[in-house]
């Protein structure tokens, strides 16, 4: 299996785990393929819910440009309840994680098919 396989398979067992998802593991590939290099960066591989310009980062970079959704209270709210559902006190979100509970909670996973 490559780094990028081992990714999804510790990605998917987050979602079970810690989120209490079951994965759509086409989409969650998908999902993780669309974050490019950032995987491997340690940093850039993860999320922090607490810190805002990593939300800002969220919301502009992957809501607004990715997924195509407008500027608006809704956005901080979906962040929000994601981050909720992963859990505030799990220190690594990784980044596909909350991409992918984003595109579900938006229902914006046909950007990915």
């Amino acid at each position: 299996m490559s780094k990028r396989d081992d990714l999804i398979v510790k990605y998917a067992a987050d979602l079970k785990e810690k989120c209490g998802v079951t994965p759509d593991m086409a989409l969650l590939t998908k999902v993780t393929i669309g974050c490019g290099p950032s995987i491997y960066n340690p940093d850039a591989a993860t999320v922090s819910g607490t810190q805002q310009s990593e939300i800002d980062t969220v919301k502009n970079n992957f809501l607004i440009k990715k997924l195509g959704l407008s500027a608006g209270p809704d956005l901080d709210n979906g962040i929000a309840a994601v981050i909720e559902k992963y859990g505030q006190s799990n220190r690594n979100k990784y980044r596909a994680v909350v991409y992918y509970l984003l595109a579900v909670h938006f229902k914006k996973e046909s950007v990915y098919k």
